[in-house]
């Protein structure tokens, strides 16, 4: 039984393929490109079946797809041209992982030290390229972004026909696939309840509540681009307090995106959040020391998004216009079983913001 393939996402950015074992070469000095086509067992090609040599030079638009052997070949001979050569680093927060890591770049990282005087880690390189969104990765992430819409829109109009958080979720699924997003763009979050107080909930389960809350958090893939939404929306009639918490988010929600845009400081972006955040804390009576923050609001505002879901912005200082973040307060008392989130998917332009899920209300 194969399981569902994940390609490298920095891979995945450079090349368009999401076949796996194949392998990059780009000459900068020379401007050529080669993809090292791996070899395939007839067993593999006839239960997976193999990618096409020349649609994969197509859709990469690499110069030219090469055997192992000219491979090695070719590296041995830039190896002779170039002292340094950039590759995948090993991961700086690996030590801090609870998996296991693919062990193929390090492998590769091994073999290039063997052959080259120096090897550079080009990720920090990438991640400042991938900041900034074409218009290809614009379209492509509005069009899951769209689609998560239409799935989350649908969702909350059918709620009281619903009665488990697995059949949210399995009608998010439905929505997703069958508007041509490639699925999920991670594992969706349906919580229902004190459920929504463990921020990545995914076992999806449990009943839904007759008068409660039901928090949402998915987004679907399209063209290998992330969308991020969260909503939190009501089940029947939910309590005073309920609705206290959710106006509380709605509000700072609003508010902080309205702090968003071009050459804006990332530190002083982070600095009025917290003024923010507090705030509505303590409107809820919820903060009374410093340490209640981060017992209330234990997570980050924004991540940036693109082919990943927490898409590096190249730790910028500023802003600038192409990138893509979210924004998404959210409390989580769980001594009163109550968490809610709202997460919204901004564009910085050259002249503001763009909200690209700004389609769908964040009322419960």
């Amino acid at each position: 039984m194969a399981y569902l393939f994940t390609q490298e996402s920095n891979f995945l950015w450079l090349t368009g393929i999401y076949e796996p074992t194949w392998q990059l070469i780009l000459d900068g000095k020379n401007r050529r490109s080669y993809l090292v086509e791996p070899p395939i067992s007839d067993t593999t090609r006839i239960f997976e079946g193999a990618a096409d040599a020349e649609y994969i030079k197509k859709i990469s638009r690499v110069d030219e797809v090469i055997q192992p052997k000219d491979a090695q070949v070719l590296i041995k001979k830039l190896s002779q041209e170039y002292d340094t050569v950039y590759s995948l680093g090993p991961d700086p927060r690996r030590d801090h992982f609870d998996f296991m890591l693919n062990d193929g770049p390090i492998t590769q990282w091994n073999e290039l030290q063997h052959q080259f005087k120096v090897v550079k880690d080009m990720r920090p390189i990438l991640a400042k390229k991938r900041a900034i969104k074409s218009k290809y990765e614009i379209t492509s992430m509005k069009k899951a972004i769209d689609i998560s819409i239409d799935g989350l829109r649908s969702l909350k109009n059918n709620l009281k026909e619903q009665h488990y958080e697995y059949q949210l979720e399995a009608q998010l699924s439905h929505t997703f696939r069958y508007a041509g997003a490639q699925g999920h763009a991670y594992d969706p979050i349906v919580a229902s309840g004190a459920n929504a107080c463990t921020l990545h909930y995914t076992k999806n389960n449990d009943a839904l509540p007759k008068n409660g809350l039901v928090l949402i958090d998915a987004g679907a893939r399209v063209n290998g681009y992330c969308a991020d939404i969260t909503r939190t929306y009501a089940i029947g009639t939910p309590t005073k307090r309920q609705i206290a918490v959710h106006a509380a988010v709605e509000k700072t929600h609003h508010a902080i995106i309205a702090l968003l845009g071009p050459e804006k400081s990332v530190k002083e972006y982070h600095e009025q959040v917290d003024v923010i955040m507090i705030e509505a804390l303590k409107s809820l009576g919820l903060y009374k020391k410093p340490a209640d923050y981060r017992k209330y609001f234990p997570h980050a505002i924004s991540h940036g998004l693109g082919v990943d879901v927490h898409d590096s912005l190249g730790a910028p200082t500023h802003f600038k216009p192409g990138m893509v973040l979210t924004v998404e307060p959210g409390i989580y008392i769980p001594e009163e079983g109550i968490g809610v989130r709202i997460e919204d998917d901004i564009l910085i332009t050259k002249t503001g913001i763009e909200n690209l899920s700004g389609d769908l209300p964040t009322s419960m």
